[in-house]
């Protein structure tokens, strides 16, 4: 089985079983690269109305040959509000198995369209699965922590071996739950501007904050402060106080 776009198809049937159900029961699920179609069939049996998007022209033709509505091309490309509207969807609950390399990309798209998406249930490497769940004051907390947990809830579900996809990956993969919570509102900043300033904060993710962004002092917060040891609390008063 070829795996194009940097894909590793998950193929075990416990583990794609044990995938559909965590995604659970879904009104409208959009389903980001259906691969051959393993994952596909489960989440159809769940979902009042199922999308796939499938970049990969053979594949996606395989799909349609299986009975499922197709979106051609590239997952980035596409608009999911407008799709939306167009077929008269509330708010999306997305699914898939993330390619690897482009796996932040999609986030930052999914996120761009969040007041649209319920959830999005998806597979992801382990080590960004931790990236994503982490805690201030670790090493893993970094901008894609930041970003994320500014729009979403996040919950690491269950990890997925090698062994269990074709090809095998060199490494393991973390079955994640995002649950859309867009915090902008709550901690009183704007989306945009408040994530230009994570990116410059993170820019020197290891330097002291005062050498290059402001004092953090000014805010309350440590005056040797590092962007890692700062929750999104921390990081909202801070903003506030030197933008």
């Amino acid at each position: 089985m070829r795996a194009p776009k940097g894909q590793n198809f998950l193929y075990q049937r416990e583990w794609l079983a044990r995938v559909a159900a965590a995604v659970g029961p879904a009104d409208d699920l959009l389903e980001i690269g259906g691969g051959p179609g393993g994952l596909t069939s489960l989440l159809a049996e769940r979902s009042r109305r199922l999308w796939v998007a499938e970049l990969d022209a053979a594949l996606a033709e395989g799909l349609r040959q299986q009975g499922f509505t197709v979106i051609e091309g590239d997952f980035l490309d596409l608009d999911l509000t407008a799709l939306a509207d167009a077929e008269n969807v509330a708010r999306w609950q997305i699914a898939g198995n993330l390619p690897y390399y482009i796996t932040s990309p999609i986030l930052l798209h999914l996120f761009r369209h969040s007041p649209r998406i319920a959830s999005a249930t998806i597979l992801v490497q382990r080590e960004v699965a931790e990236r994503l769940a982490a805690v201030p004051g670790t090493r893993a907390f970094g901008l894609l922590t930041a970003s994320t947990q500014f729009y979403a809830r996040v919950e690491r579900l269950f990890d997925i071996p090698p062994g269990a996809f074709r090809p095998p990956p060199q490494v393991h993969s973390s079955l994640v739950r995002l649950t859309m919570a867009p915090q902008a509102a709550a901690l009183g900043v704007e989306a945009e501007p408040f994530l230009a300033f994570l990116r410059r904060g993170f820019a020197h993710k290891r330097k002291q904050l005062a050498g290059f962004l402001g004092d953090p002092s000014r805010a309350g917060l440590p005056p040797r402060a590092r962007a890692e040891e700062l929750s999104l609390g921390d990081w909202a008063r801070l903003y506030r106080t030197l933008e």
